[in-house]
């Protein structure tokens, strides 16, 4: 095991480095000057040319790569003499619109689009996979077919369409709940949870259409298998056999595509966080990339990148509590 979590982590920070090759060559060396769009478009070239000395962008190419990385581990300093501005560690850069730390702009929103974003995909988990589940016990039967047409439409139906049906319903309509806006955790769990409820009903209603076909697929597979039928034979229950034997071996993709889901969330939950007006990574995404903010866009993919490393990493654990049958290699 720890063997494994070793290589892991080594393939995680290589991973990590070839994402941020590739991020920072095509953000940084697209054909505008980003110390024209840091200092903005009525800056005479004198101007220019300072925010160009004060962001280290008069370097050569590598030397400007090799201080990103190096204030990722190390932070960086901006600047010189009195001018000069310290970013710690882990340093992602300034922000060329608000001169804050792209690090403190992400770790401001982190919490927005975590609470979404896990309390989401245990909504979907447990839709999913208890409808998938349910469609094989009911095979061949009505309940499977208005399960599958269900899965269907939720798959062809926009995250927004369902987003705006709940608000229209829940909120305007009804007056159950009220519009949803994010409170800390930590300030106020009741309203932590009544404001993100929507939001996660809307993202699981769509995500769980996917989840419930895969595990339906994935038991069919396994309840096909040589074991399977010896088990049948020796007159185990059909409900067992599914509920107790097919389901843990059918869990396998699901944990997979969860972790997936799981890991770019962070970065693409855009639609769900601009319809419910909530301040997480998503609606900084659109925001920085309106006005070419080039920092925080490097900085928001990388952390995506990293949580989708991250949640793979969790999830080949998982793969062998699951499956007795997984190896850890």
């Amino acid at each position: 095991m720890s063997r494994f979590v070793l290589r892991r982590l080594l393939g995680m920070v290589a991973v990590l480095l070839v994402l941020s090759v590739a991020v920072y060559a095509a953000f940084y060396l697209v054909p505008a000057d980003p110390a024209q769009l840091a200092c903005g478009p009525r800056c005479s070239p004198a101007q220019v040319a300072q925010v160009r000395d004060q962001l280290g962008l008069d370097a050569p190419v590598w030397a400007q790569y090799g201080h990103f990385v190096q204030g990722i581990f190390a932070g960086r300093d901006f600047g010189a003499g009195s001018a000069s501005v310290h970013c710690d560690a882990p340093c992602l850069g300034i922000s060329y619109k608000t001169g804050e730390q792209v690090t403190t702009m992400l770790w401001d929103r982190l919490p927005v689009t975590a609470s979404l974003a896990f309390g989401a995909m245990v909504l979907w988990l447990l839709l999913g996979v208890a409808s998938g589940l349910l469609s094989v016990l009911r095979r061949g039967r009505l309940t499977e077919r208005a399960l599958t047409a269900l899965t269907l439409a939720g798959n062809a139906t926009p995250v927004f369409v369902i987003g705006l049906l709940l608000l229209l319903l829940f909120c305007a309509y009804l007056q159950w709940l009220p519009f949803p806006s994010y409170v800390g955790l930590t300030q106020d769990p009741q309203q932590w949870f009544w404001g993100l409820l929507l939001p996660w009903v809307s993202l699981a209603l769509i995500e769980s259409a996917k989840y419930a076909r895969l595990t339906r697929s994935s038991m069919l597979e396994t309840l096909a298998e040589d074991h399977i039928r010896t088990f049948r034979a020796y007159g185990v229950a059909e409900r067992r056999l599914v509920t107790r034997h097919a389901l843990r071996g059918a869990l396998t993709p699901v944990i997979a595509l969860s972790a997936l889901d799981l890991g770019t969330m962070f970065g693409s939950a855009v639609l769900t966080e601009s319809l419910f007006g909530l301040p997480g990574l998503g609606k900084l995404l659109v925001s920085s990339v309106a006005i070419v903010d080039l920092p925080v866009v490097v900085g928001l993919v990388l952390v995506t990148g990293f949580c989708v490393v991250l949640a793979n990493a969790v999830a080949d654990l998982l793969y062998a509590t699951a499956d007795r049958r997984v190896v850890l290699s």
